[in-house]
């Protein structure tokens, strides 16, 4: 069976080709690129070059023989001058402008004047019909001396050059395939093993170790699997943790209703003691019902489609509609609620209905854990600079120690950790109340201990969030399900 999964270097199907291959190509191309243009402006070059080398020579051979006052005299008197290697022909100019010599046709006018005039010559003429060179050189007791070379000689060294330049060029292009092959190699090789590390973190294998050595690019990719590897390791932990916590809160309510369903049908329970049980089972049935609305809570608010109404609110008012709920409940528990606001309105722009919902899930939380005659607090303040909004829920419990606030918005972590010594919830509303004020654009920090020696949480609102990327959807139905029930 294929496997599915993308490939290994390029995160795409197997059509888009190894990273290993391409690096080859590329730098293969690359070589070749350079080759070409290398060997393309040595091929222009080599016939200067040759011409150039053969002219040098030529003037270093006339300003030799210019200093030869003896060779003048020798050709004007009838000596026969014979030609030098590689057909060069000699000519000589006297002060009188006569030229005498075997190159003495390729001496054209341009040239005799030039050189009668004291200035050397290096130019090309014609000579028994073929080209040549022609390099002449003043004389030191005037005339000149003239040398002609036949063209041929310079196509022949020039071939000879570009034949020299084409194995260089081979090597330099095999040799740059080679380099490309094992920089690929070198390349690829830490990635090939970053890859199959990120798919046996995908198979589901932890404590999978990545190198960190080699490049900075490398060693930082190496370093972001241990890190992603740590991190999915704690997130799976406590998702088990909350699993094992959910199942267990779930199994605690459902045993007694199903122990006292099934005394109530097999007529164990005395007829005296029906509203009894009766009262029992509603309150377990009121408990799960509570779990679930929380876990749904939390659903609503990892989902993308979660909807906040933004308008002007009055936190003043907000807040003294909650004391007002919370007045009795806190009455009955023997818990003095108290409330600190301004004067005057403090007005945000914000979901007023999500800030109750808030503030109403901090009270609840609170109040779980204030002991009788204790304190508990709901304070609201205008932000000293920048607009916006603070709302404090403070108690009077036994508060928070540092390792506690740190991990206080983790899913029923304090729940686990406090479940056996302190009254407990689901576990779950702090983590909602975190997420929510995360949607309304706000923070909300806790220190373990208050002015009331209890928790203090805090929410500062700015003065106006960011729109909702869903603020064009329908009204969310039922929004007064969101009210949480009171506390039992």
């Amino acid at each position: 069976m294929n496997d599915p999964r993308p490939g290994p270097l390029t995160g795409a199907g197997p059509r888009s080709g190894s990273l290993a291959r391409k690096i080859v190509v590329l730098t293969t191309v690359v070589a070749a690129l350079a080759v070409a243009l290398t060997g393309l402006i040595a091929w222009q070059t080599a016939a200067h070059g040759a011409e150039q080398r053969e002219r040098d020579q030529l003037t270093r051979q006339a300003t030799v023989l210019s200093r030869l006052p003896v060779l003048s005299e020798a050709l004007f008197n009838g000596a026969q001058v014979l030609a030098g290697p590689n057909g060069v022909q000699l000519a000589v100019l006297a002060p009188d402008g006569a030229v005498s010599g075997t190159a003495s046709p390729a001496v054209d006018r341009a040239s005799k004047a030039a050189l009668l005039a004291g200035k050397p010559v290096s130019t090309t003429g014609i000579l028994g019909g073929r080209e040549v060179l022609l390099v002449g050189q003043p004389g030191v007791r005037g005339g000149a001396v003239v040398l002609t070379e036949p063209y041929s000689v310079v196509t022949e060294n020039t071939n000879q050059i570009r034949r020299n330049v084409i194995a260089p060029l081979v090597f330099g292009m095999l040799g740059a395939a080679l380099a490309g092959a094992l920089l690929a190699r070198r390349i690829a090789r830490p990635l090939v093993t970053a890859a199959q590390i990120a798919h046996r973190l995908a198979d589901g294998e932890r404590g999978v170790p990545a190198p960190v050595d080699g490049p900075r690019e490398t060693a930082d990719i190496g370093r972001a699997l241990n890190v992603l590897d740590a991190a999915l390791a704690r997130s799976e932990n406590r998702q088990r943790e909350f699993l094992l916590s959910v199942s267990h809160d779930l199994r605690t309510p459902l045993t007694a209703l199903q122990g006292y369903a099934e005394a109530l049908a097999d007529g164990l329970i005395e007829p005296e003691r029906v509203p009894e049980v009766g009262g029992i089972l509603a309150d377990e049935t009121r408990r799960l019902d509570r779990f679930l609305g929380d876990l749904l809570d939390l659903a609503r608010l990892e989902a993308d489609d979660f909807r906040l109404d933004v308008a002007p609110a009055d936190l003043v008012a907000v807040l003294s509609e909650a004391a007002a709920f919370w007045t009795g409940l806190c009455a009955r528990h023997g818990v003095d609620l108290r409330l600190e606001r301004p004067d005057g309105p403090v007005v945000v722009a914000t979901d007023a209905f999500r800030v109750r919902q808030l503030i109403d899930g901090l009270v609840q939380n609170a109040l779980r854990v204030t002991p009788e005659g204790a304190p508990l607090v709901l304070a609201v303040r205008a932000a000293a600079a920048g607009g916006g909004a603070a709302l404090q829920v403070r108690d009077g419990g036994p508060g928070l120690t540092d390792d506690d606030v740190r991990i206080a918005f983790d899913h029923g972590a304090l729940h686990e950790r406090y479940r056996g010594t302190r009254p407990v919830g689901s576990g779950l509303g702090l983590a909602i109340a975190h997420r929510l004020t995360g949607r309304l654009g706000a923070a909300l920090r806790v220190e373990g201990h208050g002015p009331e020696g209890g928790a203090c949480f805090t929410v500062s609102l700015p003065s106006a969030p960011a729109p909702d990327r869903d603020a064009g959807l329908p009204p969310a139905p039922d929004r007064d399900a969101g009210r949480p029930p009171a506390p039992g």
